[in-house]
């Protein structure tokens, strides 16, 4: 397989996806938004109850609204259960073949990190900031379940799942670079400077070396340095009023074969990371799956004991 061809499978893909992805990343973004919202609210409404002593609630006008067992915290509880229940249905998807039909695997992972993400703080909220016994041992766990979700969201981003990627050897890729610089330069839109910096990448046997943990960390650093550098690339295309305009080059402009070209840039070095990360990223995974479903059941478990003792105590 060429550079030629394989620019050819990429780049147009990477375009394409965008479009076709759209209305998905509108409803995320809007269910985000709604959860930042809901729990600013809850925060900015409860903040003076909140911080009063356990002693002195009691005597706040809002503890029987948002004690756990008052209408408030009630509700805030069935939201917590409900998002308990929606986070598993990603993982019983993959054994039940009629739900396994419905939407995309990535939808619903998305989805499933969002409600990871909330969860937390809604449970929070039912438990008005109190973590003890049961519930605060299940909040907790809850919490090392939220974050860890959010680092293999992050790993499963980091391994190719389509074929044109995945069959690329390190020369390919090499020669698929060399072929994208030598295009990018030809249209005079980008310094040759700055696009050999962002596509560089540490050595491959360097790279094989690295503890699994620094890997980790290595990887998430060499992403946050590809913004810098694509800001860098599209600030010398810009006058002075359209740097403003572009937060210094961090937002999109409205020169398309500019936009077009940064883009197809920026694909290539997040591909050759991922190439050049790909086995460190996937015992990571696998490390992470270790961790991740324990402490998923644990958090399960102790959950359901303290909504049994709740309906067995009376609190309902």
């Amino acid at each position: 397989m060429s550079a030629t061809t394989a620019t050819a499978r990429i780049v147009p893909a990477a375009n394409t996806v965008p479009d076709a992805e759209r209305g998905h990343r509108v409803r995320l973004y809007a269910l985000y938004v709604f959860a930042i919202a809901t729990n600013l609210a809850i925060f900015f409404y409860g903040f003076d109850y909140y911080k009063l002593s356990s002693i002195d609630r009691p005597f706040s006008p809002k503890h029987h609204l948002l004690r756990p067992s008052g209408p408030i915290g009630l509700y805030l509880g069935f939201a917590g259960v409900a998002l308990f229940a929606g986070i598993f249905l990603y993982p019983i998807r993959k054994h039940w073949a009629w739900l396994a039909t419905k939407g995309s695997t990535r939808h619903w992972l998305d989805i499933h990190v969002l409600m990871g993400l909330t969860a937390p703080f809604i449970v929070a909220f039912h438990s008005t900031l109190k973590f003890k016994g049961i519930a605060g041992m299940a909040f907790w766990i809850m919490f090392a379940v939220s974050t860890s979700g959010v680092v293999g969201r992050y790993l499963y981003a980091q391994i190719p799942r389509k074929m044109t990627t995945a069959e690329l050897s390190m020369k390919e890729l090499q020669e698929l670079q060399g072929s994208l610089a030598q295009q990018l330069a030809a249209q005079n839109l980008l310094p040759q400077a700055d696009l050999r910096a962002l596509l560089r990448m540490p050595d491959a046997n360097r790279v094989a070396r690295l503890p699994i943990v620094v890997a980790l960390v290595y990887m998430m650093i060499l992403d946050v340095i590809r913004v810098f550098r694509v800001a860098r690339l599209r600030r010398h295309a810009l006058t002075i009023g359209e740097s403003f305009a572009t937060l210094a080059g961090f937002l999109a402009t409205r020169n398309r074969e500019l936009e077009k070209a940064i883009h197809a840039a920026a694909e290539e070095a997040a591909l050759s990371k991922r190439v050049l990360f790909l086995s460190r990223s996937q015992k990571v995974f696998h490390l992470w799956h270790v961790v991740h479903k324990p402490f998923s059941y644990a958090f399960a478990v102790l959950a359901m004991i303290h909504i049994g003792l709740q309906f067995f105590l009376g609190y309902f």
